[in-house]
């Protein structure tokens, strides 16, 4: 499916910046910051049919993971030089597990909803480690339908889709749920987009 949404490195940037400066020692593990991020999108895609980030997600062994936040995480060669210099003001990666917070968030660069989305997700699994948040990432269908492939060793990473976000989990808890009609038309929103973008190509 052909998407109009394009990533945006600063609200990335941003998001990650603004979750390790919650921790006492702005410093955030950074496998748990990308399930957070995974959850803040998840949570707005449904919600306002848009995520926060607008990146591209790949279903790996360990969960979710939108690729180029990865990179700001790790900063990564991969990021442009505009990128990294932005990102670089902000978070830097102290270790391969940890990033740190060096700078207050620039707050303007997130809407109310993109800041309602990223709390959303620091509330409802701020708590848990980065392998039990990852597990639980495991138990929604986005990721689950590649479950067999990395169980066989058959895959390393599948490209994922926002279509499947909207897909409810089998689970009798799932801090997701929302109103039936408000996760509708937030889908049928976001399918209307991409239909659109598809003409431009």
């Amino acid at each position: 499916m052909i998407s109009s949404i394009e990533f945006d490195y600063k609200k990335a940037t941003q998001a990650l910046n603004y979750l390790a400066r919650q921790e006492r020692s702005k410093k955030i593990n950074k496998m748990k910051a990308l399930k957070l991020i995974w959850a803040a999108d998840r949570y707005h895609l449904r919600k306002y049919a848009r995520p926060v980030t607008g990146d591209r997600y790949m279903a790996m062994q360990y969960g979710p993971v939108a690729s180029s936040v990865k990179d700001i995480a790790e900063k990564s060669d991969f990021l442009s030089e505009e990128e990294k210099n932005y990102s670089g003001r902000y978070i830097k990666p102290m270790d391969r597990y940890t990033l740190l917070s060096v700078r207050e968030p620039d707050l303007a660069v997130l809407s109310q909803t993109d800041l309602e989305a990223i709390n959303f997700a620091k509330n409802c699994f701020g708590s848990m480690n980065q392998f039990d948040l990852s597990e639980a990432t495991h138990q929604y269908p986005e990721w689950a339908k590649f479950a067999s492939r990395f169980k066989t060793n058959a895959a390393t990473r599948e490209p994922m889709s926002f279509k499947d976000f909207f897909d409810d989990p089998s689970v009798v808890s799932d801090p997701f749920k929302m109103d039936p009609k408000l996760l509708r038309d937030s889908k049928e929103i976001f399918h209307e987009q991409a239909e659109l973008a598809s003409l431009w190509f």
